[in-house]
């Protein structure tokens, strides 16, 4: 693929972190006992063979970036790391940028320009334009950013479309995605503090840098709520959500024109601020966790079950290992490891995790 970005430009800083897992299998990481059964579920319907097992694993790390919950994470194929930015704790509102693959683990990247201290952003990859467009996030207080900024692999540049979305943010990684088909980066729904929600659907266009207001005649209820770009379909997919207290438990479509409600055989619990993203060697879209109650710090009720969603019906896939029930937690299709990339989340109603987890194919 031709890049915009040359050797000399996006070439990875020496990492402080090592992935020590790169040069072994699960099979070796868990042991011949633990490791080696097939997944309740068969991913035979997804283009692996049904013999092939799904599995989380948690490499071991060092040189993570600090605990956090609501990161904005996506991988960057032009950059060949996926790319994470921003997120929070009680006490702290990150402005920090990293970048992880395979072979180099976690480094912080040091971009001469960088956005605000943001969590909840929504980060998506435009492939028009080789470049990561990052969108709306909370900033240190209670003040929410309708600020459009592009990563091109070595800094961060604020953008000033004519007409921008509102202001809002996600709690959870993907409130936006690209729409290959389309050529445009698709945007639906969040929620400001004072707990205005929408259900506006807008979309970015990379090459002229503005954003487009869609009106479709149906849409999903007013939410915030995660999206993937299912491959297989051609179609962006939304699962779920939540809005003053009530979490969804729907599957929607949108196929550029309109939103169209899915009715699937069997469905996830109702949730919302899951991890949702489309994994190109299963054909699915790969949801993991989330929180299945009214609010993220009035009670327990987080989610660490994985289901695929293979363009008809969602199915459970169960597995040996999984990472400790989160929410907010960042999570996208990593090229460089080809699996599901999991990182931090909330993990009670008062503390966040910095794990580290792949959910990979064997």
């Amino acid at each position: 693929m031709s890049s915009l970005r040359t050797q000399s430009k996006t070439t990875l800083p020496a990492f402080t972190a090592t992935l020590l897992f790169a040069t072994v299998g699960a099979a070796q990481i868990y042991g011949p006992l633990q490791y080696g059964q097939t997944p309740a579920t068969s991913a035979g319907s997804t283009g692996v063979p049904a013999t092939a097992k799904l599995e989380w694993i948690k490499p071991s790390l060092v040189g993570l970036p600090p605990v956090r919950c609501c990161a904005a994470m996506v991988y960057d194929p032009a950059m060949g790391a996926t790319l994470l930015y921003g997120g929070r704790t009680y006490t702290t509102t990150f402005g920090d940028t990293w970048a992880f693959s395979k072979t180099k683990g976690w480094a912080q990247l040091t971009p001469a320009v960088s956005p605000p201290p943001l969590a909840g952003a929504s980060l998506a990859y435009d492939a028009t334009t080789e470049t990561v467009v990052l969108f709306g996030g909370s900033f240190v207080g209670t003040t929410n950013s309708d600020e459009t900024w592009t990563w091109d692999g070595v800094t961060w540049t604020q953008q000033f479309p004519p007409v921008s979305p509102p202001a809002r943010n996600w709690n959870a990684t993907n409130g936006m995605v690209l729409d290959s088909q389309l050529g445009k980066v698709v945007l639906f729904g969040g929620y400001t503090d004072q707990f205005v929600i929408f259900n506006d659907t807008w979309e970015w266009d990379g090459k002229s840098k503005t954003w487009t207001e869609k009106f479709p005649a149906d849409s999903p209820s007013p939410r915030t709520a995660t999206l993937a770009y299912d491959e297989t379909s051609k179609r962006v997919l939304l699962f779920g959500g939540w809005t003053n207290g009530i979490d969804y438990g729907d599957t929607w479509t949108y196929n550029g024109v309109n939103w169209v409600q899915q009715q699937p055989a069997t469905s996830p619990q109702a949730r919302a601020d899951n991890g949702l993203a489309f994994d190109p060697i299963l054909k699915s879209v790969v949801l993991f966790g989330g929180l299945a109650g009214p609010c993220e710090d009035c009670g327990e009720g987080r989610l660490n079950d994985t289901w695929l969603w293979d363009g008809d019906n969602w199915s459970q896939v169960q597995t040996l290992l999984s990472p400790e029930p989160s929410s907010g937690v960042a999570f996208t299709y990593d090229g460089t490891t080809k699996g599901m990339l999991l990182f931090g989340g909330w993990i009670s109603s008062s503390s966040f995790t910095g794990n580290t987890w792949l959910f990979e194919v064997f």
